[in-house]
């Protein structure tokens, strides 16, 4: 694909030093529709990165827009605080109807804010007005969002580095296979717990993710994730399940924590909740730990009209028949994991290992370095993925869960051509 040199001159003399995603993918882009975005000279880019997990359902669905401009044309509310509008109240019912009863689950809705950082802090700030107390338990290599709070729970160096302050009142313990199997599970957490020398203050709660996407494409167990269910109760510690990139379907199952069986007693929800890619997000959680005072936790963007009714949309669309979406989803992820197979065989000397699940997917190179070098050989090949992991030596793979067969093997086949390409 031959690319003119874009007009990227306001951008790089205006436009923070922070921008980052911008410097992988130098153009412009101009308008997208299903898993492809185009730029303004008119070159296609199959879009395996679906806004970082946040369009599970591909740009521009037609379903949503049609509800979202229907909504628009008729004068709906689009800013309402926590106000009662009926955006929010067909949004709730669909929630609870199509998400919440089918699953047995008993959560309490609340809208913190329009992102995922937004819904941790409130989960952390919950967890500690139950509990009383300070600490909070995160994992090796988890991300959790910007905010001080959210990275005080953040492994990645580079990003609490960012904060200028100490982040404190978190610990960090080992997440699934850190030790490669050499050492039982939550050994050195729940001895910490139990002895009165070790210095660690007993925690609030627990925050995971089932995959940790910004951490390398982890994948936990399912029995790993029911022992540390039991663990908690065991320690009086809330469990706190992120699922800001991993729900919403991304791994099959509505809620990625669905498969171990567990119920955690909060989940963070953003990314694709709202399903066209307007901010929004939820804090979850039993009735029972509801002991907010109104207005306790506030925020000026917390009802995003206009994103209750794409998300209602969305839900209606993808998620009355039952198991249906689940499955597809499950089906594409084999489709993905015969391509990384595929992909393996053909470079044995040079990948270390594929890992994932539904949707999402990672590949790791013995050399950290080439992951970038892959990324960006995609990108000139029509072909948008990023990398993930502590020093981005994982090609990530997240495409839209309305991804057609036909565009998984077109990008499978990229994938596979940017590794050969730069060995």
């Amino acid at each position: 694909m031959t690319i003119t040199q874009p007009d990227l001159s306001v951008f790089e003399t205006l436009e923070s030093e922070v921008r980052s995603y911008c410097r992988g993918w130098p153009t412009v882009f101009d308008r997208a529709r299903g898993s492809r975005m185009y730029d303004e000279d008119g070159h296609d880019y199959l879009d395996f990165f679906a806004g970082a997990g946040s369009l599970n359902y591909g740009h521009n669905n037609p379903v949503l827009k049609r509800a979202l401009l229907d909504y628009l044309e008729r004068d709906g509310v689009t800013h309402g605080l926590d106000m009662s509008t009926t955006a929010k109240r067909s949004f709730l019912q669909t929630f609870r109807e199509l998400v919440l009863r089918p699953r047995a689950l008993p959560y309490k809705v609340m809208f913190p804010g329009p992102t995922g950082t937004n819904a941790v802090e409130s989960a952390l700030k919950l967890a500690r007005k139950v509990k009383g107390r300070e600490a909070i338990v995160s994992f090796t290599n988890a991300f959790h969002g910007m905010s001080l709070g959210s990275l005080a729970v953040t492994g990645n160096a580079f990003k609490r580095a960012g904060a200028g302050i100490p982040l404190v009142h978190g610990t960090p313990m080992p997440f699934d296979n850190y030790f490669d199997g050499t050492v039982p599970d939550f050994l050195w957490f729940e001895r910490l717990l139990e002895d009165q020398g070790s210095g660690l203050n007993k925690p609030a709660a627990v925050i995971v993710e089932t995959v940790q996407g910004e951490g390398g494409i982890n994948v936990a167990r399912p029995e790993w994730l029911r022992a540390l269910k039991a663990l908690c109760e065991r320690q009086d510690m809330l469990l706190i399940v992120d699922d800001i990139q991993m729900g919403c379907g991304r791994t099959g199952a509505f809620f990625s924590f669905e498969e171990s069986g567990i119920v955690p007693d909060i989940v963070t929800v953003s990314k694709s909740i709202s399903g066209y890619g307007l901010p929004m997000s939820l804090c979850l959680f039993r009735p029972e730990l509801d002991v907010w005072e109104p207005g306790e936790h506030n925020g000026t963007f917390r009802g995003n009209n206009p994103a209750f009714v794409t998300a209602t949309a969305a839900l209606e669309t993808y998620w009355a028949d039952g198991p249906a979406m689940e499955k597809q989803t499950r089906a594409k992820g084999e489709q993905v994991e015969q391509g990384l197979i595929a992909i393996v065989e053909e470079n044995l000397a040079g990948v270390r290992e594929y890992r994932g699940r539904g949707l999402v997917w990672g590949l790791e190179f013995h050399e950290k370095e080439r992951a970038g070098r892959i990324a960006r050989r995609a990108f000139e090949l029509g072909l948008l993925i990023e990398t993930s992991g502590p020093e981005s030596e994982v090609v990530k793979l997240l495409p839209a869960l309305t991804v057609t067969p036909d565009e998984l093997d077109e990008g499978l086949s990229i994938v596979a051509r940017a590794v050969r390409e730069t060995v």
